[in-house]
């Protein structure tokens, strides 16, 4: 079973830049692909990006497609968002989580970091 632990959130202006990281520990993530997902306070969470076990393709949800980049560094076990451009309605917990095949739900990974905050403040 792998662990992730997310870092890289706070607060930043609106227009700023922040680079999330998530890093796994118990098992090699290149066993996994792996996505980013969010929740709001009142929201359900959704996916922001996600990409293969290669680091070959991705996906973006279209609120953040152009912002947001979505990276894998295999050799050091980890996994990145760049957020740039960032919005008040980016504000949310940020989650990484790790699944056998890119999906676009939830409900495709199976295993779930604790979360970061990302506070956009206008």
């Amino acid at each position: 079973q792998v662990q992730l632990v997310e870092s890289g959130g706070g607060v930043v202006q609106a227009g700023g830049s922040l680079r999330l990281s998530c890093a796994a520990s118990g098992r090699t993530l290149g066993s996994y692909a792996m996505g980013w997902f969010r929740q709001a306070p009142g929201k359900e969470r959704e996916i922001v990006a996600a990409i293969t076990q290669s680091g070959g393709a991705t996906y973006y949800a279209d609120s953040v497609k152009g912002r947001f980049t979505i990276s894998r560094d295999n050799a050091k076990n980890a996994v990145y968002l760049q957020m740039n451009s960032l919005k008040p309605e980016d504000t949310a917990v940020y989650y990484c989580a790790a699944g056998r095949r890119m999906g676009f739900g939830a409900a495709g990974y199976d295993t779930w970091g604790q979360g970061t905050l990302v506070t956009v403040s206008s």
